[in-house]
């Protein structure tokens, strides 16, 4: 075994490959950019070299620089994570030339399944089931065109060293074909460094189902299960399970047989993934295969009760598998939702800033945390909006889908937008409970899960301003404590008065509507007034917002978090964000607007689309901007002129910059 290790990557999966390794007892070093000087991983490892500044290329995605910070700090194997450099055939023949073990597959079987085209035309030799379309080299588009009217639409173009969602379009008809196929080249240029493209058959609600292998240097593979990951957005997971709904053990055995055939016609050594796309009626096509850990893992872990991090050093070390095929077992059901920063209603556009406060559940043996990152921490533009993985396990589908429910009730984050209360609309959606699943879960369901605003309910504000209360009297009591004279009746905040009972009133706004919540003390509480209803509160609250709540002899949990002006609100596993409107606040604002349309998250310019005087209709694309390597599509707000482009093609611009100076059309 490895005495000391060095960690490729950053973030959770570095977090979590640092605590594998160190119940192990092997020493860790991890690498960081100049966003990440004060990194959880930074903190966790026992080493770490710096290794350049922030962009991914200009520090994690260079090679050189790893491979001096594993010589410099005496690191005997490289875990790569996954992405970044983990399945780059140049790093892996990097490692072996420095004499430092790879901790993944072997360089030809990275070489062999780097790209979909080649991965194709083994899996066809080794009789794996392939999907109808066109993978050959020819990459004229007028070839490729001609392909996809000889398959029929719809079609799929994918990047053919892609992943992730990345470098991926669905072509519905012919008309559209050029357009997606540019914009999916760009894509898969920019995140892959080439523009190589396949053309596929789209299949009609299509099931995403991947099989875990795993294979040692003496020849020996298994697969240990599969992962149902269908629900996608954007091509991009958001919920996996394992295992797989409605699995028979026939067709599991069916498709764990073709997994290991596809992994051993590589000559596969490490943990890979080999990913099928499944119809609804049971046949399986292969897609890819992933040639490192997948960021799903931590469901196989739950329900085989083993460490793949840990199968992944033992077997990079030299030795044999630690379990056969006929020793693995499946236990129960287990769940990950993956928990972003990102807003789901503007089309998942990421969030970046900081983690003014984070509350995740409490782990236990059903619930667990993978992240990389910890109050005040900050989510970056240069990397992956991911605030953690949150997997639950459970004896079977219905509780664990309980228990998701229940975990996802007690996240709290503040600071950016985040997609919990979507992934509780997502796991209580009828269809996912019910196991109807498909990779367009998320768009057909988009009615349950993409509500109409609804306006806070009168207990919302009433728990806003009991936290507000319960907050004073505390500051209160503790400036008591400290005066001269602690027994002080000045002191007090009961709202005793002479002749009555001491009122106000505290207001909120959400949106454009404004509440107000009448205030008098009564006794150890408060009687709250709102919209004409008056209820008696009381309750206590902790330091970080907690809350335990009682309204007319009704207990409940909640808990409240003070940022700025701003009050976030979470009850009855919903958050709300209210503003508190101090009245005697007068706004500087003015009425009109400044006729400009602002970057709605830092980035690059890659595309004008218009030019300079252009008359334009609303929705019409004006520009593209490329943001945490997805493109992002500037549109027209309104019928109007655009007046000028205040960017050109290339510039970074910041969140909020203005990108174009738009005129609207007189109505």
């Amino acid at each position: 075994m490895f005495d000391k290790i060095l960690i490729a990557n950053r973030g959770e999966i570095a977090c979590r490959i640092i605590k594998t390794a160190r119940r192990m007892g092997v020493a860790t070093v991890a690498v960081y950019s100049e966003a990440d000087a004060m990194s959880r991983h930074v903190r966790m490892a026992d080493e770490a070299v710096f290794i350049g500044p922030s962009p991914a290329r200009e520090s994690y995605l260079v090679i050189d620089r790893i491979i001096d910070a594993a010589k410099r700090s005496g690191a005997q194997a490289i875990h790569p994570g996954y992405g970044f450099l983990s399945e780059n055939e140049a790093f892996c023949h990097a490692c072996d030339a420095a004499g430092v073990v790879f901790i993944g597959p072997p360089v030809g079987a990275i070489r062999a399944m780097g790209s979909k085209s080649e991965a194709k035309k083994l899996m066809e030799a080794a009789r794996v089931p392939l999907t109808p379309g066109y993978h050959g080299d020819d990459q004229d588009p007028a070839r490729l065109k001609g392909e996809a009217d000889k398959i029929g639409y719809p079609v799929m173009i994918k990047a053919a060293a892609g992943g992730g969602g990345k470098g991926m379009r669905m072509v519905p008809k012919a008309e559209e074909f050029e357009g997606a196929l540019a914009s999916c080249k760009r894509e898969a240029s920019a995140s892959f460094g080439s523009d190589h493209v396949l053309v596929e058959k789209y299949i009609e609600r299509p099931r995403h189902i991947e099989i875990q292998v795993f294979g040692d240097a003496h020849g020996e593979c298994v697969y240990l299960f599969e992962r149902d990951c269908s629900v996608q957005r954007r091509h991009q997971k958001v919920l996996e399970e394992a295992p797989a709904p409605g699995m028979t053990p026939e067709r599991r055995r069916q498709m764990g047989e073709a997994a290991v055939a596809a992994a051993k016609a590589v000559g596969y050594v490490g943990a890979g993934t080999v990913e099928f796309i499944a119809t609804q009626d049971g046949q399986f096509y292969f897609m890819e295969m992933n040639t490192r850990l997948q960021v799903e893992h931590p469901v196989t872990e739950m329900i085989t009760g083993l460490d793949l991090v840990e199968w992944q050093l033992r077997v990079a070390s030299g030795e044999k598998l630690p379990l056969a095929q006929e020793q693995l077992h499946i236990n129960g059901h287990a769940l990950e939702a993956r928990v972003y920063a990102e807003d789901p209603s503007k089309n998942f556009l990421p969030s970046t800033g900081k983690l003014v406060h984070l509350a995740p559940p409490a782990e236990s043996l059903n619930v667990r945390v993978d992240t990389g990152v910890e109050e005040g921490d900050s989510i970056s533009p240069f990397y992956d909006p991911m605030i953690a993985k949150l997997i639950v396990w459970d004896e079977d589908r219905d509780r664990a889908l309980s228990r998701m429910l229940q975990a996802l009730a007690d996240y709290r984050v503040v600071g950016v937008n985040n997609n919990i209360d979507f992934l509780s609309r997502l796991v209580a959606c009828p269809a996912f409970a019910s196991a109807d699943l498909d990779t367009g879960l998320i768009e057909r369901e988009r009615g349950f899960l993409f509500p109409d605003a609804a306006a806070p309910s009168p207990q919302v504000f009433a728990v806003a301003a009991l936290a507000e209360l319960l907050r004073e009297r505390e500051f209160a009591s503790e400036r008591a404590r400290r005066s001269a004279d602690p027994a002080s009746p000045w002191h007090a905040r009961d709202g005793w008065r002479l002749n009555g009972v001491a009122r106000r009133s505290l207001i909120y706004r959400f949106g454009e509507q404004q509440t107000s919540v009448a205030v008098a003390n009564r006794g150890d509480g408060f009687a709250l007034t709102i919209d004409g209803a008056t209820i008696a509160a009381r309750g206590k609250i902790d330091r970080r917002g907690k809350m335990r709540v009682e309204f007319d002899g009704v207990r409940m949990e909640a808990a409240v978090v003070a940022a700025g002006g701003m009050r976030h609100v979470f009850l009855s596993g919903r958050a709300w964000r209210l503003a508190a409107v101090d009245p005697l606040h007068v706004s500087s604002e003015g009425a009109g607007g400044h006729g400009g349309l602002l970057a709605p998250m830092p980035g690059k310019v890659i595309a004008l689309l218009v030019e300079p005087g252009a008359s334009v209709e609303r929705g019409q694309p004006l520009l593209i901007l490329e943001a945490m390597k997805m493109e992002h599509t500037i549109t027209a707000p309104s019928a109007g002129l655009v007046k000028a482009h205040r960017f050109a093609v290339g510039d970074q611009v910041g969140d909020g910059a203005e990108l174009v100076d738009f005129e609207a059309a007189a109505k």
